[in-house]
Parts: structure tokens; sequence; C-alpha cells
């Protein structure tokens, strides 16, 4: 889909109905936040998380209490479950009988050579992918006693290597910190070692803004270099705002298809006091996604949309817009299409006009 990224060929692992890798798209995952026993709030969560863009999501199994609750998610479930297990190598074997398609283990610290076996030959059995999670409190604190990319990095391969000498291939490798630097250099060194499907991400990466532009970076800058093939932006508060954060991620990228590609301007003097151009941008996006996003999406079609603040950086600066608004004096705006002035038309019918002039062009 992007020419300018050459992604890396990795192997392809299957998760329930999706692959992670190879020539596979690169999947958005998130993670719920509410207790495994509250059934009902985990469905309607998952349900939220995928209308938002999120493809798997993975869950917190704390004990085995929590195993008969998530037998009945998965049941629920409209994407596939990873279960996030720790220590007890019994947790996640009773995950994959319950119907998981996917767990989330440290072999390091599941104990002794025989359970990391029994979790082996369970995933086996069952074609279940293990992913080696290793972040900035699970390094060998014997060998290291700081959080650098090499002390991540020879963690994760510590790991992966039990899994190896047991046979074990069927891995998806994740190497985090709160640490941007460190982060992407752990990733890029992983990459070299093996071929193991990469989930890439910040964690800890805080909330709000903040979370947002590392997340942004870190996962921008591992994708331009090829890196990277399932992705989740770590954000304290509602997991949507994950997928969503994700979401854009992607399709800023061209790696994730979107029918409507907004551009609009940051406004200056020349705009006009009764235009609000951001409440103008937002009601053209959305209206243009609720009307004509499923046929875009059927055709393979993308549009843009341009909505600027004056007729400078209208049909000039986004001459190459196939649609667009610019601000204009006395209550007006000017619709144009490709550069060219269509009409001028009333603030309060702009939207409501370009939306017909969509539609005319589309013959929809």
């Amino acid at each position: 889909m992007n020419s300018y990224i050459k992604r890396k060929i990795t192997k392809k692992i299957n998760v329930g109905n999706l692959s992670i890798g190879g020539d596979s798209p690169i999947i958005i995952q998130s993670m719920t936040n509410i207790p495994i026993e509250d059934v009902n709030r985990n469905i309607a969560q998952i349900e939220n998380l995928k209308k938002n863009g999120a493809q798997i999501v993975r869950l917190a199994i704390r004990n085995e209490k929590g195993i008969e609750p998530l037998s009945r998610i998965i049941k629920a479930s409209p994407i596939p479950l990873v279960a996030d297990i720790h220590f007890d190598h019994k947790l996640a074997i009773a995950a994959i009988d319950a119907g998981i398609s996917k767990i989330r283990i440290n072999p390091g610290n599941i104990g002794d050579e025989n359970k990391v076996k029994e979790v082996v030959r369970a995933a086996s059995a069952n074609n279940i992918p293990i992913r080696i999670g290793v972040n900035g409190g699970s390094i060998n604190r014997k060998k290291y006693s700081h959080v650098t990319p090499e002390s991540l990095v020879d963690s994760a391969m510590e790991n992966i290597q039990i899994l190896e000498d047991n046979n074990f291939s069927n891995i998806v490798i994740s190497i985090k910190c709160s640490d941007i630097f460190h982060t992407v250099e752990a990733n890029r060194m992983i990459s070299g070692l093996r071929d193991y499907p990469i989930h890439i991400g910040l964690t800890e990466a805080g909330y709000g803004l903040s979370c947002i532009v590392q997340s942004s970076i870190v996962i921008g800058h591992l994708l331009m270099l090829g890196i990277g093939d399932t992705i989740r932006v770590s954000m304290t508060g509602d997991p949507v705002n994950e997928a969503v954060t994700g979401t854009k991620i992607l399709e800023s990228l061209n790696l994730k298809f979107s029918p409507v590609r907004m551009i609009s301007c940051p406004t200056c003097g020349r705009t006009a006091e009764d235009i609000d151009l951001l409440a103008i941008a937002q009601e053209t996006e959305s209206r243009l996604i609720e009307k004509f996003g499923e046929i875009l999406n059927q055709r393979n079609e993308k549009i843009t949309v341009a909505v600027m603040g004056c007729e400078v950086n209208g049909p000039g600066e986004a001459a190459e817009a196939d649609f667009g608004l610019a601000g204009g004096q006395n209550g007006k705006i000017l619709l144009f299409a490709k550069g060219e002035r269509i009409k001028t038309v009333p603030v309060k019918d702009a939207v409501k006009e370009l939306i017909s002039v969509v539609g005319d062009k589309l013959t929809i």
C-alpha cells in the first residue's frame, strides 16, 4: 500500500482468524481494563474496541478464578483474544483449553523447564502462538542493573531460546520500555536476530497528548524502518483511545486504508471570525464517512478533502485535494475541487453543499 515503506518479511503467525507477520496487514491491538470477572462489561468493551479499530484484544488473567469468565468472554468475542499470563503455567494451559487465540508469557518467570514444556505442548497441540513480552521490569536483573537496548534484547533472547530449545517457533516478540530511544533501538536489534513477527509500541507512555506524541514517534519510526507487524498504543484511560490512535498512525503512513483523508489549516488572522473552521472540518469528516465511507471502502477508493481558513490556503495550497472548502468574507465559503472554483455558498450551508458535490462527482 505504501511504496516508501519496505516491510521486513517475517514469519506468518495465525491468531484466531487473523494472521500476523509475513504479507499480512499490520494489526491493531488493545487491552481491556476491566476485571475479568465482569463478563458483560468486558464483552461490551471488546465490541467497542473492535468498532473503533482494534483487531485483537488482550485480557489479564490473575488467578484460576479468571478462567471460567474468560471462557464465556471468548465465546462472545467478535475478535481474537490474548490471555496475559505471569508466573503460573497452569493458567496458560487453562486459557488454551478455554479457547484463547494467543497467550502472552515470559518463559523465564514461568518456572522450571518442565512447566515450560507443559505450556509448549498445550500451545503446539492447539496451534496457539506465544508472545514473548519483555519490558523494563522484566530484564534479567542477575545480569543487568539498568534498562538498555542491550539488556532488553538479551533478556528477550533468553526467553526465546527457552521456547526454541523446546522446538517451539510459533512466536511473536514484544520488546518495550518507557524510553523512546531504548525501545526503538531494541526493536531494531531484535529484528536483525530473528524473523518472528514483532509487536511494537511504547509501554507506560502516559495519557492524552503526551502518550499520543511519544507512541506515534516510536511506532511511526519503527514502521518506517519496516519493523513491526502488530501495534499497541499503551494509554492510561479508556482503551478505545488506543485503538483510535493506532488507526490514525497506520492511516498516516498509508498502511491502513481510509476512504476519507482530511486536510485543514491551523487558521490565522485571514480567517473570518464567523467561520468556525474546526467545527466545519469535524462535521465534514463525520458526514463524509457516514454517507460515503462504506461505498468508498467497497470500491477501494479514497478521496482527499480540504477545509481551509481562507482563499489563500484554499484552491492554491490545497489544489491537490479532490474537494475543498475555503473561508471567505461576509458569511461566505468557497467550494472548490482539484483547485478549480465551483461556487460560493453561505457558511451555514457549506458542509451540505460539499456533500452534494461529492455525491455528484462520485455518481452515488
